[in-house]
Formats: structure tokens, C-alpha cells, sequence
């Protein structure tokens, strides 16, 4: 990849990727732009736009949808999948994105919850909050292996495997401590249930700890998963960086953007460092407000600031970020956070405000 261009592929998904993919690709373009990179985005409509006109979410096989994609591009956006009010409710394009996660082995799913105003924390304490879930995305309960027999009977018996492996969690947990180091984060917190699930945390723990031993300029700590959720509301401004199972983690990066403002905020990366890896908002398809123009594309673009951050172009991710600190300082921001903009209009904003920024040099 040359490190003056980046070659994106932009899916946009069921529902509310409609709206919030087309700001994103408008406000990277314009903070990469600032900083000498050019994006060259490639749209799909794969989703539910695709299965009105061809009579499925898309083309072919995910898998190999999947490895061309990656043949064509540096990076892929991903807008959401499920529930879309044009379709039926059994039609979404989950399998291509699940075929992206697995396809691509991105075992890292990064979600940062940073707060960006006190205003949209419902804690009645001012704390700062700066939260980084880092959940494995390969393994665990979300594997999908199990099975059902008897099924449909009132003898129906439902198995699902809690998949565990040694390489799977070193490599999450290395991720955890690396990503710590490189942002500043003095310590990592791990979750578990290993009083209880012996044998899957019980290799969490052992790795977790061999992992430690390798970094020590930074702190370990293990928390319960149940005890660590009543810590986080209680004292959030005591963690950082939290790295757990991919169901515990699933759990944890929702009850941490809830503690700064909710899904409208919630950015994540599915990550394996030195692959093309794929971007998504996590507040799903939003049927409710989806394909009017109001929703909230902060979490877009902060997924966007994540893709750059990942890439490498860390400056045209700064502008971003300071661009979504200005659009809440100036209240700049859609109905959800207390604004008048929609989705565009935020768009908007944003875009000048990184070329202001850009040309002040921040």
C-alpha cells in the first residue's frame, strides 16, 4: 500500500449504514486530504439495497467475496447488518460480516469509550473516562459450534462449545499490553469467570499472566466479569484498557459506551496487525431512525479515526478527533446528543472543521 493512498471498500449494509457511511468516507477523505492522502473509495451496496434489486444481500459466496475484497483494498468500512424496515426480517448481510471477521482471522476487536462531555455520561459523578475494550473475535461462545438434538421436541437438547485456544489468547492478551504501551495506558485489565468456568479461564488466566511477565512497565489485573461491571459504573476513571472472551467483551463495550454516551458514540476496529482489516460502527442498524437522515455519524467517523489510526496515518486521525471535540463544544451535533443537525449536517461540520484545523496545523 503506498503511504500516500488508501484503496477503501465501503459496504454499506442494512439499515442506517446508508446514512452514516457516506459522512464517514466524505470526513476521512477530508482529514486524510490534509495530510498529503489521498482515499479511494469503492461503494457497495451489498445488504439490503442489493437484495431489492437482485433478490440477495450479495453476490455469491461471503468467503470469496471476502478474499477478493481484500485482493482490492487497503481497508474495508462496514455500515451494519440486520434488521433493515425494506426487507424482510430474515434478510440481512450478518454472513458477509461474519465472513470478514472469520475469513480474515481479525481477532482483535478494538472499542474504545472515551468521554467526550461530561454531559453524556448518566454517572451523577464528574469523573474522566477513557475505556478501551480489546475482545477476542475468533473464538469463544460466538464461534457457533454446538449443536441441537432432539430439536423441537420437549426433549430438545442445545449444546454451544466455549472455544479456547492457546494462541487465541496469547495473542489477544499481547495485543492488549502492546496497545497499552504505544497509547499511554499504565495498566490491563483482564475478565474472566474462572472460579466457575475452570477449564476455558483457567488458560485465560495462565496466558494472561505469562503475558504480564513480558511487559513490565505495565500493570496486570484481573477482575471477575460480574465484579468488574459493578467497578466500571462505580469507578470508571480507575481502568483503561480491558481485554476479556469475545461474548464477555461483546457485553462489556456496551455497558462502557453507555457510561459515555451511548451506541451513537461506539466506534470499533476488527483488527489482525499487517492484514486488511474492516471497520464498523457498533450501534448496528438502528431500524427505528434508519434511511431518514438524522441519525448520529459520530460513530462512523470515529470508526474512521480508528482505520487511520490503524493504517498508520495517525495526524489525519488527530484531526478528526479534534473535529468531533469541536462539534460538541460548539453543540454541533444531531438530536440524540442534544443538537438540531442531522446527519449531513454534522457531516458537514466536521469536514470544515478538520480543514480549519488542518490549516491552524493542529
Amino acid at each position: 500500500m503506498p503511504d500516500n493512498q488508501i484503496r477503501l471498500g465501503v459496504i454499506l449494509g442494512d439499515g442506517v449504514g446508508h446514512d452514516v457511511l457516506p459522512v464517514m468516507v466524505d470526513v476521512v477523505t477530508e482529514a486524510a486530504g490534509a495530510c498529503g492522502i489521498a482515499v479511494e473509495p469503492t461503494v457497495y451496496d451489498y445488504g439490503a439495497a442489493h437484495y431489492l434489486e437482485h433478490g440477495t444481500p450479495q453476490p455469491g459466496d461471503p468467503n470469496e467475496l471476502v478474499r477478493e475484497m481484500a485482493r482490492k483494498h487497503d481497508a474495508i468500512m462496514f455500515g451494519s447488518a440486520g434488521l433493515d424496515p425494506r426487507i424482510p426480517e430474515e434478510v440481512n448481510c450478518r454472513d458477509l460480516l461474519r465472513a470478514l471477521r472469520y475469513e480474515l482471522d481479525l481477532y482483535v476487536n478494538l472499542r474504545p469509550a472515551p468521554l467526550l462531555d461530561q454531559r453524556f455520561s448518566p454517572l451523577k459523578k464528574e469523573v474522566p473516562i477513557d475505556l478501551v475494550v480489546i475482545r477476542e473475535n475468533t473464538e469463544g461462545l460466538m464461534a457457533r459450534m454446538g449443536g441441537n438434538f432432539k430439536k423441537g421436541t420437549t426433549d430438545e437438547v442445545a449444546i454451544t462449545e466455549d472455544i479456547n485456544t492457546y494462541k487465541g489468547v496469547e495473542r489477544i492478551c499481547r495485543y492488549a499490553f502492546e496497545y497499552a504501551r504505544e497509547n499511554g495506558y499504565p495498566k490491563v485489565t483482564m475478565a474472566d469467570k474462572h472460579g466457575s468456568v475452570i477449564h476455558a479461564h483457567g488458560l485465560w488466566q495462565r496466558v494472561f499472566w505469562e503475558t504480564s511477565e513480558k511487559f513490565p512497565d505495565i500493570e496486570g489485573e484481573h477482575k471477575f466479569i460480574d465484579t468488574l461491571c459493578m467497578d466500571l459504573v462505580m469507578f470508571p476513571e480507575h481502568f483503561g484498557v480491558l481485554v476479556t472472551n469475545n461474548m464477555f467483551g461483546d457485553i462489556l463495550s456496551d455497558l462502557c459506551a453507555s457510561l459515555v454516551g451511548g451506541v451513537g458514540l461506539a466506534a470499533s476496529g476488527c483488527i489482525h496487525p499487517g492484514r486488511v482489516c474492516m471497520f464498523e460502527p457498533v450501534h448496528g442498524t438502528a431500524p427505528d431512525i434508519a434511511l431518514k437522515g438524522i441519525a448520529n455519524p459520530f460513530a462512523a467517523v470515529l470508526t474512521g479515526r480508528i482505520m487511520l489510526n490503524t493504517l498508520g496515518h495517525k495526524d489525519a486521525a488527530g484531526l478528526i478527533w479534534e473535529a468531533i471535540r469541536g462539534a460538541v463544544a460548539e453543540g454541533q451535533v444531531t438530536g440524540d446528543l442534544g443538537g438540531s443537525l442531522n446527519t449531513r449536517g454534522v457531516g458537514e461540520f466536521l469536514c470544515r472543521k478538520v480543514s480549519e484545523l488542518a490549516k491552524q496545523g493542529v
